[in-house]
C-alpha cells in the first residue's frame, strides 16, 4: 500500500455510492473523489443549506459528476427512516455499491438526540446502525458491495459501557467520543461476522483519518462559546493536522481498493497520524465477539431497526 493516493482509485463508472456527512471535510473529499472516478454519489447531509452548497461546489470541481443531495439527520431516527424510504422509493430496484458511514460529532457538551440518546453515541453509532440496517437489502442484492464506517484512533480513549451506553451516570466528552468510536468498530466487527455467516460477499470495513483538518475539532468549543479552546483547536489544525484530502485516503482505500478484507481497519501509516493508508492498530476490545453481539442487540432495541437477513 506504499504511496497509495486518490489517483489509484479504480474506475467507479456504473457504481452507486452514498456518503454521510458529505458537505465538508473528509466526507466531501470522499464524495468528490468517488464522483471524479465515475461513481454516482448521494451526498447525505443534515443541513440543506450546507448540503446544497457542497453539491454546487462538487459540480464545479468535477463538471462530469453525477451527484445529488438528500437530507439526512442522524440525530433523528425518524429522519433516518424517511431518508431510507424515500431513497428506496425514488430509486426502486437500483444498486447501492458503497455506503460510507462518515458523518460524526466530536467531544460535544452533553446533549441528547431527538430520540433521547447521548448525542455522540446517538449520531456516531446508532444513527449509522439504523441507516445501514434500513439500506441493507439493497446492499445485499448488489454484488461486491461495501460498507465503510469511519472510526477514529481516539477509540482508544474508552471501551463501551454496556451499563451506561448513553453516559448518563458520568459524562466526560472525550471519553464519550472514544466510546462512540469503539462502538463503530464493534459494529463493523459484528456486521462482518454476520455477513460471513449469511454467505454474503458484502464487505464491512472501517477506516480512520488520523489527525486531519476538519470542522470537527472546534465544534464543541464553538457550541459553548469557549473562544480560547476554539482558537487552540484552530491552531492545532493549522500546525499539526494533515489536509482533509489526505485524511480521506484511508476511507477511499477501504471503499475502493482491491482485496480489502472484512473487519479491516485502515488508517494513516505514519504513527496512525498521517501518510498513505495502511493497516491500523485497534484496541483488543473492538474485536471481542461477546461485546460486539451485546452492542448489536442493544442497538436493535434502541433504534427499532433489525437485520432479519443476518442472524446472530
Amino acid at each position: 500500500m506504499t504511496g497509495w493516493n486518490a489517483s489509484d482509485i479504480p474506475d467507479q463508472s456504473g457504481r452507486s455510492a452514498m456518503v454521510t456527512g458529505a458537505n465538508s471535510g473528509i466526507g466531501y473529499v470522499t464524495a468528490r473523489e468517488l464522483a471524479r472516478r465515475g461513481a454516482r454519489v448521494v451526498l447525505a447531509c443534515r443541513s440543506e443549506e450546507r448540503g446544497t452548497r457542497a453539491l454546487e461546489q462538487l459540480r464545479s470541481d468535477v463538471p462530469s459528476a453525477e451527484v445529488e443531495f438528500r437530507r439526512l439527520d442522524l440525530a433523528d431516527l425518524g429522519s433516518v427512516r424517511l431518508f431510507a424510504e424515500a431513497y428506496e422509493r425514488d430509486d426502486e430496484g437500483g444498486a447501492l455499491d458503497l455506503l460510507v458511514n462518515n458523518a460524526g460529532v466530536m467531544a460535544l457538551p452533553y446533549r441528547q438526540t431527538a430520540d433521547g440518546f447521548e448525542t455522540q453515541f446517538g449520531v456516531n453509532h446508532l444513527g449509522h446502525f439504523a441507516l445501514t440496517g434500513l439500506l441493507l437489502p439493497r446492499l445485499l442484492r448488489t454484488p461486491g458491495a461495501r460498507i465503510v464506517t469511519v472510526s477514529s484512533a481516539f477509540h482508544a480513549l474508552g471501551n463501551i459501557d454496556m451499563g451506561d451506553l448513553n453516559s448518563e451516570r458520568n459524562y466526560r466528552r472525550w471519553i464519550a467520543y472514544g466510546r462512540s468510536k469503539s462502538a463503530n468498530l464493534l459494529f463493523v466487527h459484528e456486521l462482518a461476522r454476520r455477513l460471513a455467516s449469511a454467505g454474503s460477499d458484502v464487505v464491512a470495513a472501517a477506516a480512520h483519518p488520523g489527525y486531519a483538518e476538519t470542522n470537527l475539532q472546534a465544534a464543541g468549543p464553538k457550541m459553548e462559546g469557549r473562544k480560547i479552546a476554539e482558537r487552540v483547536m484552530w491552531l492545532g489544525n493549522r500546525v499539526l493536522a494533515q489536509p482533509a484530502a489526505s485524511g480521506a485516503l484511508p476511507t477511499l482505500y477501504a471503499a475502493t481498493a482491491p482485496g480489502v478484507r472484512p473487519d479491516s481497519f485502515t488508517g494513516p501509516r505514519v504513527l496512525g497520524w498521517q501518510g498513505a493508508p495502511g493497516r491500523s492498530w485497534r484496541a483488543k476490545w473492538t474485536l471481542n465477539d461477546t461485546a460486539s453481539e451485546r452492542l448489536w442487540v442493544a442497538s436493535e432495541g434502541l433504534t427499532g431497526v433489525r437485520y432479519p437477513a443476518l442472524k446472530g
